[in-house]
C-alpha cells in the first residue's frame, strides 16, 4: 500500500477552524448498509440495549510555550509528553535546530535546557515544575491545520466534557460532540459507558514520511486500559451488545489491550499502527471525525470499514459540504457488510 492510496481532494473552506455554537450541533454521516446524512442529535437512535460506548478520558494540557534562544531568536516548544515534574519530550521550532546544552528562555523567568534527542523530538529539562507552569503560561495546542492562534473559547471547546487525566497534547476529537445531555441520552437508549486513557501526542499531526505505508511507524503514546472497562467489554460481548469506540484513540487503546486475543488490563505505551488487513479483536463500531488525507487515522478507518467504501463516503461528505477535522462533523462507521 502507498500513501497515494489514501488521498482525497478537500477544499480548504471545508476545514472547520472553529467549533459549532453548541457541542451537539454537528452533522453525522452514517456508513452502514447504506450511507445516511443525519444530525449528531440522532446518534442515540443507532444504539441498542447492551451496547458499550468506550470514551477516551485524557485531558489536553496547555502544551505550547513561546520563548527565545540565548541568541535572541524565537523558539516555540510543543510538549509531547511530560516525563517527570521538570522533564519533557517536546517538539522545538526555531530558525536553527537546538543542540544539547542550549538554553531556551521562557515567560516567568523559566528556562528549558536541551539535554538530548529522541528521534525527531527533543529532551528538555525545565527550571520549574511543569504542571502549574503549563497551566499558567502555556497555550491550548491547536492542530496546525486550523491555522490560527488559540483563543479563550478553545480552553473549553478543545476538551471533552468528561476529560479527567491530564497528558494529551491533542483532543480525542470524536468526544468533542458530547455534552452532558447527550451522554444521558445514550444511557437512556440502553448503552453503558466505559473509559480508557490514551494521551494523544503531537505526533498525531505529523505526516507519514515514507511512501510505502508499511515502512512507517507511529510515535509511542501512553495508554491505560483498566480492569473495569475490560469487564464491561466482556459483559457487552456476552450479552450480544456491541463495543462502540468513541474516536480512533479509543480504538487504538482497546486493540492495544487485546494484542493477546482478548482484552486485558494494559498500562504502558503503544505504537499500534492499524492499516487495511488488520483483524479487529474488540471494536464493533466507531464514531470518529473526518481525517486528513494520507494520515494514519484515515488508514485506521479504512481498515475498519473498507478503503474504497470510506473514500467514497469522504467524496460524498465533500459534495455535501460536511465540515472536516478536529472541530468538524462526525461519522459513525459500521464494518463493511460481508
Amino acid at each position: 500500500m502507498f500513501l497515494a492510496d489514501f488521498d482525497y481532494d478537500l477544499p480548504d473552506e471545508l476545514i472547520a477552524r472553529y467549533p459549532t455554537p453548541e457541542r451537539g450541533a454537528s452533522r453525522l454521516l452514517v456508513l452502514g448498509a447504506q450511507t445516511e446524512d443525519r444530525r449528531f442529535a440522532d446518534f442515540p437512535s443507532f444504539l441498542r440495549p447492551g451496547d458499550l460506548l468506550v470514551f477516551n478520558d485524557t485531558r489536553v494540557i496547555h502544551a505550547r510555550i513561546h520563548g527565545r534562544k540565548e541568541t535572541g531568536g524565537r523558539a516555540e516548544i510543543l510538549v509531547e509528553r511530560v516525563q517527570s515534574d521538570r522533564r519533557a519530550v517536546a517538539q522545538v521550532r526555531a530558525s536553527k535546530s537546538p543542540k544539547p546544552g542550549n538554553v531556551i528562555r521562557l515567560p516567568g523567568a523559566v528556562t528549558a535546557v536541551v539535554t538530548g534527542r529522541q528521534d525527531d523530538m527533543y529532551l528538555l529539562e525545565f527550571s520549574t515544575d511543569l504542571d502549574n507552569y503549563l497551566d499558567k503560561y502555556g497555550e491550548v495546542p491547536l492542530p496546525p491545520y486550523l491555522d490560527r492562534v488559540a483563543e479563550s473559547a478553545d480552553d473549553e471547546r478543545y476538551q471533552t466534557v468528561y476529560a479527567k487525566h491530564p497528558g494529551a497534547v491533542a483532543a480525542p476529537t470524536a468526544g468533542l460532540h458530547f455534552d452532558a445531555t447527550m451522554l444521558d441520552e445514550t444511557i437512556t437508549a440502553g448503552a453503558a459507558h466505559g473509559f480508557v486513557t490514551l494521551h494523544v501526542g503531537a505526533g498525531t499531526f505529523q505526516p507519514l514520511r515514507r511512501e510505502q505505508v508499511e515502512a512507517n511507524r507511529l510515535h509511542a503514546e501512553r495508554v491505560v486500559v483498566g480492569q473495569a472497562v475490560c469487564d464491561a467489554v466482556n459483559r457487552a460481548s456476552e450479552s450480544g451488545g456491541r463495543v462502540i469506540a468513541i474516536g480512533t484513540t479509543s480504538v487504538r487503546a482497546l486493540e492495544s489491550a487485546a494484542h493477546s486475543g482478548e482484552v486485558r488490563p494494559f498500562d504502558g505505551e503503544t505504537e499500534i499502527f492499524i492499516t487495511p488487513g488488520y483483524e479487529f479483536r474488540v471494536v464493533d463500531a466507531m464514531l470518529t471525525n473526518f481525517h486528513l488525507p494520507q494520515s494514519s487515522l484515515l488508514m485506521l478507518v479504512a481498515a475498519f470499514a473498507g478503503r474504497e467504501r470510506v473514500l467514497a463516503s469522504y467524496r460524498h461528505a465533500v459534495g455535501e459540504r460536511y465540515r472536516f477535522f478536529s472541530y468538524g462533523d462526525a461519522m459513525l462507521l459500521f464494518p463493511e457488510p460481508t
